[in-house]
C-alpha cells in the first residue's frame, strides 16, 4: 500500500493545478497543490479554509464574466449527479493585486475537471478539481480564427502541433518568419516570398541581415536612410529589445518586383527560463493604405485649395454686385447706365449661379441623383449647341475655332441637357487654359461602333501628373496669382461622372507643358436607321395676357421679396408682399391670390406648412403655389409637392420662366409646365 506522504507529494507536486474542496455549494478549500499556486499567484494560507468563491471572486464590472457562476453550476452537478464534471475552456478571470496596491482582474482561460471523491461507504467526502492553465492558448486560437478561412481551416485539420503551425504561418496574409537564437531564418510563409521573392537568402546569423536591403520609411529624421543589420526588427528582438513596429521600405531579390512599404514587428520566443530561444517576426505589406493616405493627403491639399478659389470666385462677381448696387442707390438718370448696371448684375450673377449649379451637379452625379432623360441625339447637333455656349468666351479670348465633321449623323442615345454641359465644359477647359490667340480644334470621327468628339487646343498643356489626376475633384492646372482662368477645379470631374452614366468614356493627353492638350469623349453609337434625332428648339417665351393676376410673395428676406415684387409689377400683375407665415395666411384670405410665391425657409412656420394651410383655406384652395428656395434636392421637392406646392422654382428665379408660369395662369390654358 502507498505511503500517504507519498500520495501527498504527488498531490502537492503535479504538474497540472489542483485542489481539494468540501462537497458543499460553498465549496471550501481544503488542500491546494503548488502549480495551481504558482499559476494564480497565491499562497496556500490564502486559500485554505476558505471558500473557492471568496478565493477567486467574479468581477463585478465585468459582465461577461460567468466564470464564477459556471464553477459553481459545475459543483452542484457534481454534488448532486455524483459524476465527474469538465469545464473546457472556460473564462475566469482572476483578480490580482499590482505593486502599488491597487486591485485589477486578469483574463485568464481554465480547461477544469471536477471530480466526487467517496469513502468505502460511497459517501461523497470531497471533490478534486484538476485545473490547467490555457490562457495563451485560447488566446493564440482566438488570434487564428481572426486570420483567413484557410488558415483556420488548416489548423483544425493539422495532426501535429509542427503541422499545424506552419499551415498557419503559410496561410496568413502577413509576411512570417521564425528564426532561431543566432537569427537563422527556419521557416518562412507564402507572403513573405512574395515581398522579397522566392530565391531569398536564408542567413544563418544576425551579421547575414546585411544581405536584405530596406530603407526606413516612418517619416522620422531615418526617413530613407538604410536599415543596418542590428536595427532590423528580427535582431532587436533577440537581444531582448522591444521592436513593436518599423515602417520600412524593402527592395526585394527579385528585382522584377516592386519596392514594398511594410509594417515589421517582432518579438522573442522565450522559454520556460525566460532565455530567448527564437524570434517570430510580421511583416505587413502596407504600400497600398501608404499610397491612399498620400492620396488623401494630396485630397486634402486640393480641399483646401478649393476653398480658397470657392471664396475668391464668389468675391469676384460680389464686388461689381455691390458697386452696381451702391450705383443704383445713388438714383441714376440715364437710361443707359441703368441699362448696363443691370446688365452686369445679372451677368455675374449668371456667373455665380453657374459655379454653385456646377458644385451641386457634382454632389448629385456622386451620391447617384442624376436622372438622365435619355432619346435618340445628333451628336453633331450636341456640339454645336455647346459651341454656342462658349462661343463667347472662345471669342473674348480671341482663339481660332476649326470644328470638323464627317457626313451624315451621329446618332448617341443620351440626356441632351447634359451631353450639351459634357461638351460646353470641355471647349470652356480649352479656351480657358489657352493663351489668347491660340487655335481650339474640334474634330467628330465615327466607327462603327463609337462615336467621338476630341477636343484640341495649343494651350498650356499639362505634366504627366496633372493628366493622371484631370478629372479628380478639384484637380486643376497651376494657376497665376490673377487667376485669369478661373473656375472651381470640378468641371472635368463633372464631365467624367457624366459621361460614364452614358456608357462612355473621356480621357486627356498632352505632350508637356506649353505644349496642348487633347480631350476625347467617346460615346455608344446608335443606328441611325430611318429616324432622325430630335430637334429642340429653345423655349418660347410666353408674354402675359390681359389678365392681371394677384400674386402673393411670402419671404422674410426683405430684399429678395422687394425684388420678387418689382418683377411682377414689371411684367403687369399686381403684388402682395408679407414676411412672416401668419400674416401671409390672413392677406391671402383677405386679398384671395392667383398665385403664391412661398420661401421654404420662413419662421414660426416653414413654407411647406404653409402652403398646407392655404390648400385648407377656401379663399385660396385653388390657388397656384410656387416653392422659391435654395434647396434643389430631389427629396425636397418630393417634400415641397407633397405639401401641395403646383411648382418649385430654386433660387435665384428666373425671370422668363416666371414670366411664363404668370401668361399661363392668367391665360387659364391648360397646366403650367414644371420648373426644373
Amino acid at each position: 500500500m502507498f505511503d500517504p506522504a507519498l500520495f501527498e507529494s504527488i498531490f502537492l507536486r503535479a504538474p497540472i493545478g489542483a485542489y481539494v474542496l468540501t462537497p458543499t455549494p460553498d465549496a471550501v478549500v481544503l488542500a491546494v497543490n503548488d502549480i495551481f499556486l504558482q499559476n494564480t499567484g497565491r499562497t496556500r494560507e490564502e486559500m485554505v479554509g476558505r471558500s473557492l468563491f471568496e478565493v477567486f471572486p467574479a468581477d463585478p464590472d465585468d459582465p461577461a464574466d460567468d466564470g464564477e457562476s459556471m464553477l459553481r453550476s459545475a459543483i452542484v452537478r457534481v454534488i448532486e449527479t455524483r459524476t465527474p464534471q469538465r469545464l473546457p475552456a472556460q473564462r475566469y478571470p482572476i483578480e490580482k493585486r499590482h505593486p502599488d496596491g491597487h486591485t485589477y482582474f486578469e483574463e485568464r482561460f481554465w480547461d477544469a475537471v471536477n471530480t466526487p471523491i467517496f469513502d468505502r461507504e460511497d459517501r461523497l467526502v470531497c471533490i478534486f478539481h484538476t485545473t490547467n492553465d490555457i490562457t495563451r492558448q485560447v488566446q493564440a486560437e482566438t488570434a487564428l480564427r481572426r486570420s483567413e478561412q484557410e488558415a483556420r481551416e488548416a489548423a483544425r485539420q493539422a495532426e501535429a502541433e509542427r503541422r499545424r503551425l506552419e499551415a498557419v504561418v503559410d496561410a496568413v496574409p502577413v509576411g512570417m518568419i521564425l528564426s532561431d537564437a543566432q537569427g537563422r531564418i527556419l521557416l518562412t510563409n507564402s507572403a513573405h516570398r512574395e515581398l522579397w521573392g522566392e530565391q531569398h537568402p536564408y542567413p544563418d546569423s544576425v551579421a547575414d541581415y546585411r544581405e536584405w536591403s530596406g530603407r526606413w520609411a516612418d517619416g522620422s529624421e531615418r526617413q530613407g536612410q538604410p536599415v543596418e543589420p542590428a536595427d532590423w526588427p528580427a535582431a532587436r528582438a533577440l537581444l531582448g529589445e522591444p521592436a513593436p513596429r518599423a515602417i520600412i521600405e524593402i527592395e526585394p531579390f527579385d528585382h522584377s518586383r516592386p519596392r514594398r512599404t511594410v509594417l515589421s514587428s517582432a518579438a522573442a520566443v522565450r522559454d520556460a527560463e525566460h532565455r530567448i530561444f527564437g524570434v517570430v517576426v510580421a511583416q505587413l505589406d502596407i504600400t497600398d493604405r501608404v499610397k491612399a493616405e498620400e492620396g488623401l493627403r494630396q485630397a486634402d491639399r486640393r480641399k483646401d485649395e478649393f476653398l480658397a478659389m470657392l471664396a475668391h470666385e464668389l468675391r469676384n462677381p460680389l464686388a461689381p454686385i455691390g458697386a452696381a448696387a451702391d450705383l443704383l442707390a445713388l438714383g441714376l438718370s440715364d437710361p443707359a447706365r441703368v441699362q448696363q448696371t443691370s446688365s452686369i448684375i445679372a451677368r455675374q450673377v449668371k456667373h455665380m449661379t453657374g459655379l454653385i449649379d456646377d458644385l451641386l451637379d457634382v454632389s448629385r452625379v456622386t451620391r447617384g441623383l442624376i436622372r438622365l432623360e435619355l432619346e435618340r441625339l445628333d451628336l453633331k447637333r450636341v456640339v454645336a449647341e455647346a459651341l454656342e455656349q462658349t462661343r463667347p468666351v472662345i471669342e473674348a479670348r480671341g482663339h481660332r475655332l476649326l470644328v470638323r465633321t464627317p457626313p451624315g449623323p451621329a446618332i448617341v442615345r443620351g440626356d441632351r441637357k447634359r451631353l450639351v454641359q459634357v461638351v460646353a465644359n470641355l471647349l470652356t477647359n480649352a479656351a480657358k487654359y489657352t493663351p489668347t490667340g491660340g487655335d481650339i480644334t474640334v474634330d467628330i470621327a465615327l466607327d462603327p461602333e463609337h462615336v467621338k468628339v476630341e477636343v484640341n487646343d495649343t494651350g498650356i498643356g499639362m505634366t504627366t501628373d496633372l493628366v493622371e489626376n484631370a478629372f479628380k475633384l478639384f484637380s486643376q492646372a497651376e494657376r497665376t496669382a490673377d487667376r485669369s482662368q478661373g473656375g472651381l477645379g470640378i468641371g472635368l470631374a463633372l464631365v467624367e461622372r457624366l459621361v460614364k452614366l452614358h456608357d462612355g468614356s473621356v480621357s486627356a493627353a498632352s505632350d508637356g507643358p506649353g505644349r496642348g492638350s487633347r480631350f476625347t469623349l467617346c460615346l455608344p453609337r446608335v443606328d441611325a436607321g430611318t429616324d432622325t434625332a430630335q430637334e429642340h428648339a429653345p423655349p418660347h417665351f410666353q408674354a402675359a395676357g390681359e389678365n392681371v393676376l394677384k400674386v402673393l410673395v411670402v419671404d422674410d428676406n426683405h430684399d429678395a421679396a422687394e425684388m420678387l415684387v418689382m418683377l411682377i409689377q414689371t411684367l403687369g400683375h399686381a403684388a402682395l408682399v408679407e414676411h412672416t407665415p401668419l400674416s401671409a395666411l390672413e392677406r391671402a384670405r383677405v386679398e384671395k391670390p392667383e398665385v403664391c410665391l412661398l420661401d421654404l425657409g420662413l419662421p414660426d412656420i416653414d413654407g411647406t406648412e404653409l402652403a398646407r394651410r392655404l390648400r385648407a383655406q377656401p379663399e385660396t384652395a385653388t390657388a397656384t403655389l410656387v416653392a422659391v428656395t435654395g434647396y434643389g434636392r430631389d427629396h425636397d421637392r418630393a417634400a415641397a409637392m407633397a405639401a401641395g406646392f403646383d411648382l418649385y422654382f430654386v433660387k435665384p428665379v428666373d425671370g422668363s420662366r416666371l414670366a411664363e408660369l404668370l401668361a399661363q395662369v392668367a391665360a387659364r390654358e391648360g397646366s403650367p409646365v414644371r420648373a426644373e
